[in-house]
């Protein structure tokens, strides 16, 4: 009998290794379809045209160099020329700097670099447009002016605040309106669904990251039946996502299934600031009276269904009554920006019914442009940490900030504000997380504390601030997010469900080690070294 179970084993024991040769092999060709794709598909064109402009102008650089007597007093005069205009023009000095770099290195080609990139006109003519139907449908959204005395009496501050999101932004202050707090991606993806198998009207949806999964499919399969059903449905996700994620073709694939579909400026083969403009935003409206935002994106990793990172820690709220106009006007503000004349009024108008939850306190959901000179979403952040009384608690996924953001931070915990900062464990980008570190020292001696969550990654972008004040959304502590990106968020003052928020903080906090400067200057020397080489790039990154 034993020397069968013997057999029995083995022969278990060689099938299984024959499915492990399988599964090995199909990764393996898996692999070598997703190289392949990338080098000869679309994202390789695009990459092969980018080299192939950077070539043309290093080549007319080169060129120059032939008349060298010459073109040296030239470039020197348009050098000196281009480096006053960079001194000067308004903005964040970290991107003049950014520019600075290579004009020093090689000032010809940084001029020349400088000259093509800048003088494009995809910005001006995507602001123009934005800004033209602000004008045709600001009207609904005006500041009811008996929410702001109300948010005046409560606490004069934050209704400063409200009246600069307001008359900068253009997105008021709301009550009476309900809020739910998720902790994780599985809590959202689960009231998402929910509320979808709702709709009547008309979905928005407006995501910067779509991967096929789970996640996803279930969702599109809910677009697919509600689309038979007569509801409109709109959805848009971010052009990068056709970098590895999805094909070109995929808008052609939903609008045959009746869902409209875009793909926000796609990226193309063209050196371009416009390129850096993505959509970060991540929205979901149904039937102008429920929206959904936070850092939760369509793909398995940010409901655990996939393990890509660890565990992966995100949030997200849901908002619903008067405020969700707002999300509404954010998705068709973008939807919008390559359409003529569509009448969006039956979105906007909509009356809203008394939210069985009501909650206290006031909301301010809130977009962010990287065409204005108006930096939202820094300041919103800043005002917090420069009028919070006993501490400021923040989840972020990146950590580079510019000279305005550390003195913020460093000056709240100098007066004795309790600054803590929640990093991730397990980073998604080695890059990323070594140009964080080097910020890090100054951090801490000031007084701010670090910590990093040793499960995994934490992508959720939030503040909490004295037990009545926060922050949920979409907008990361670094560059891209504070002036490169289309954001969105929600402060919330003296709404119920700041409670919960401070609470999960407190949780996930207990699961996190705590960075001294001790332990960060057992740091390797290679890593800080390559951090802070990439100080030098930081607002590019």
């Amino acid at each position: 009998m034993g020397k069968v179970q013997d057999i029995k084993e083995s022969v278990q024991e060689s099938v299984q290794e024959i499915r492990d040769s399988e599964t090995g092999q199909h990764i393996v060709e898996k692999s070598k379809k997703g190289f392949f794709h990338i080098v000869f598909g679309r994202t390789g064109i695009i990459i092969l045209m980018l080299l192939i402009q950077l070539g043309i102008l290093f080549l007319l650089f080169e060129k120059l160099q032939g008349y060298a007597l010459y073109a040296y007093g030239v470039f020197t005069l348009l050098s000196t020329a281009t480096a006053i205009v960079i001194i000067n023009r308004p903005g964040n000095p970290g991107f003049k700097l950014a520019w600075m770099v290579p004009m020093i290195i090689a000032p010809v080609f940084g001029v020349m670099l400088y000259i093509f990139v800048e003088t494009q006109v995809g910005v001006r003519i995507l602001n123009a447009r934005l800004n033209e139907l602000s004008k045709r449908m600001r009207h609904f959204l005006k500041q009811d002016p008996k929410v702001l005395e109300k948010l005046n009496q409560e606490e004069r501050q934050v209704s400063n605040l409200a009246t600069y999101v307001m008359d900068k932004g253009g997105f008021p202050a709301f009550d009476n309106c309900e809020v739910k707090y998720f902790s994780l991606g599985e809590e959202k993806f689960e009231a998402l669904v929910e509320e979808l198998e709702k709709a009547e009207k008309f979905i928005f949806m407006e995501y910067f990251i779509v991967a096929e999964g789970r996640m996803w499919n279930t969702i599109h399969e809910i677009l697919k039946k509600k689309a038979r059903e007569g509801v409109e449905v709109r959805f848009m996700y971010d052009g990068t996502c056709t970098i590895s994620l999805l094909p070109h073709s995929y808008p052609k694939k939903l609008q045959a299934e009746g869902i409209q579909c875009k793909e926000f400026n796609p990226i193309k083969p063209t050196l371009s600031t416009t390129q850096n403009n993505r959509d970060h935003r991540k929205i979901a409206v149904i039937d102008g009276k429920t929206a959904f935002t936070g850092g939760i994106n369509l793909a398995d990793e940010y409901i655990n269904e996939k393990e890509r990172f660890g565990h992966w820690k995100d949030t997200a709220v849901m908002v619903k009554g008067e405020a969700v106009r707002s999300f509404t006007w954010m998705f068709l503000q973008l939807w919008d920006y390559n359409v003529k004349n569509e009448n969006y009024e039956r979105y906007l108008d909509i009356e809203q019914s008394a939210c069985p939850v009501p909650s206290r306190g006031f909301v301010i959901p809130y977009g962010d442009s990287p065409l204005d000179t108006e930096n939202v979403g820094e300041l919103v952040y800043m005002d917090i940490l420069n009028t919070a009384r006993d501490y400021v608690h923040i989840m972020t996924p990146y950590l580079i900030l510019d000279n305005e953001m550390i003195t913020a931070l460093t000056y709240a915990a100098k007066r004795g504000v309790d600054v803590k900062i929640i990093m991730p464990g397990i980073p998604d980008k080695t890059y990323a997380f070594a140009l964080a570190k080097t910020y890090y020292p100054e951090l801490l001696r000031a007084g701010v504390k670090i910590y990093q969550y040793e499960p995994g990654f934490v992508h959720a972008k939030e503040f909490t601030s004295d037990g009545n004040k926060a922050v949920v959304g979409t907008i990361n502590l670094d560059y891209r997010s504070l002036y490169l990106h289309f954001e969105c968020a929600v402060y919330m003052y003296q709404v119920d469900e700041i409670a919960r928020i401070e609470d999960d903080f407190q949780a996930t906090l207990q699961e996190c080690r705590e960075i001294t400067l001790e332990e960060y200057k057992k740091e390797k020397l290679s890593t800080r070294f390559y951090g802070r080489m990439l100080r030098l790039i930081a607002p590019l990154m």
